[in-house]
């Protein structure tokens, strides 16, 4: 009996080495580089990277994009979460489909928008065929960047939708239908069961969603580097650039704590303003 007891510390043993190895050690390594110098600790790194030339264009590009394509990922997966939940025959068939972007790597997706956007690309074959455009135009170009910023925006949105849909998916299947069946008897229309009864019931989820995808929106990379190089720079991609092209090591970890910084205040502003009523309340 004694030696049952340690049986489920021996069972999560093998995740906590894994989070250890894979993650903590990573995560002190990065912190202690970032205000290491040669002559011992500073805040060198953190001076030279806000002294950086793109370093406000990467603050504020990586800030947007998260502030834009979050919101808009949310209200799509939620809408065709709500759109699957009516479905009733092929639903396999539309869930299989809508979730394909998640076997595609962030760099393929960011290609595959690259042949829509390029030059030579689809958009342009597509407006010259219309008659709408007598040439070519530079989509991507450091001239054109509300444009490139849509790029981007769109090959998020289409790439990253699927893990927003998978998590609201699974949330409305853990939320009794006696709930909705109730409010519909007692007069409830369909936005108000929703509004009244899913939505509330479904607010673990969606905190679970939105921490998720702002983190992944706040190290956006792949994508943005296919699709614009350095012309829409971003904090991730900064920290590429200053670890291999400049090899400063020391600048690309000051990077990295900065987007670790935003990435924990967005988690506790999610805890905070989506805590769960029951939770408030005590």
């Amino acid at each position: 009996m004694r030696s049952e007891r340690y049986i489920p510390y021996l069972l999560v043993l093998p995740s906590v080495i894994f989070l250890l190895f894979l993650f903590a050690w990573p995560l002190v390594e990065a912190l202690l580089l970032s205000v290491r110098g040669s002559e011992g600790w500073t805040l060198e790194h953190f001076q030279r990277m806000a002294a950086d030339l793109y370093f406000k264009d990467a603050v504020k590009y990586t800030v947007l994009l998260a502030v834009v394509v979050v919101p808009l990922q949310v209200i799509l997966a939620l809408g065709m979460a709500m759109l699957l939940g009516g479905i009733s025959k092929g639903r396999d068939l539309f869930l299989y489909v809508w979730t394909i972007p998640l076997g595609i790597s962030d760099l393929a997706a960011g290609l595959v928008w690259l042949s829509i956007f390029t030059e030579r690309g689809y958009l342009n074959s597509f407006l010259q065929a219309l008659g709408l455009i007598q040439e070519p135009r530079l989509w991507l170009s450091y001239e054109t960047p509300a444009m490139l910023f849509l790029a981007v925006v769109a090959a998020e949105v289409w790439r990253a939708t699927a893990i927003v849909f998978v998590i609201l998916v699974a949330g409305l299947q853990l939320i009794p239908k006696e709930y909705g069946e109730a409010a519909e008897v007692f007069g409830a229309t369909p936005w108000r069961r929703f509004w009244r009864v899913t939505l509330p019931l479904l607010m673990p989820s969606l905190q679970v969603a939105l921490i998720l995808r702002t983190i992944l929106a706040l190290e956006v990379f792949a994508v943005v580097v296919a699709l614009g190089g350095r012309n829409l720079p971003v904090l991730a991609g900064e920290a590429y650039f200053w670890y291999n092209a400049y090899q400063n090591p020391g600048v690309a970890a000051a990077y990295a704590v900065l987007i670790l910084g935003i990435s924990g205040l967005a988690t506790l502003l999610y805890l905070r303003l989506l805590r769960p009523r029951q939770e408030v309340a005590a």
